[in-house]
């Protein structure tokens, strides 16, 4: 598990995944994702090491407010009342994730890694880490108006060291 991943691919976030696959897999942990604003690039990291493929189990991805309610199970009250970029919906959707997978440990990422509408702010990002049959956990992040990719890039490495933690 050594290999490249990406040329583009910052070398500690391209570190963290071998980490976390390295962990996942010594402690026999599966993992999912459920992401909106990333589009996938965590699900992607996460099977692009050779020899990994067991300790992914599955990803969401869940970029409309839709796809969060049908596929992650969040009521749309929950949406409507908290808004998709929120402290509650990220819960949601990791605990929605875990709900419907049969990983131990899901992350979810939602966020805004552009220019939002009015009064939303760019590069504000919150994830989750939920454990099966264990604590939800939540995270802010607030990366500034970086640009779209860096704010994806921020929000994979913190994804990354949030289930690097959750393994243990």
């Amino acid at each position: 598990m050594t290999e490249t991943l990406s040329p583009a691919l910052p070398d500690d976030i391209e570190a963290l995944v071998h980490a976390v696959l390295r962990a996942a897999r010594d402690r026999d942990r599966t993992l999912a994702t459920a992401e909106s604003c990333t589009g996938g690039l965590l699900a992607s990291l996460l099977t692009d090491v050779e020899g990994a493929g067991h300790v992914f189990e599955r990803g969401f991805v869940c970029y409309s407010e839709d796809a969060k309610c049908e596929l992650l199970g969040i009521a749309r009250e929950r949406i409507d009342s908290c808004g998709a970029v929120s402290r509650e919906v990220a819960v949601a959707m990791a605990k929605g994730a875990i709900l419907r997978s049969h990983a131990d440990i899901a992350l979810a990422i939602t966020g805004f890694a552009g220019a939002g509408g009015p009064g939303d702010e760019e590069g504000l990002v919150h994830l989750a880490c939920a454990l099966r049959g264990g604590a939800t956990t939540h995270r802010e992040a607030h990366f500034g108006a970086i640009g779209r990719g860096a704010i994806r890039i921020a929000s994979l490495r913190a994804a990354l060291e949030m289930m690097r933690d959750a393994i243990g």
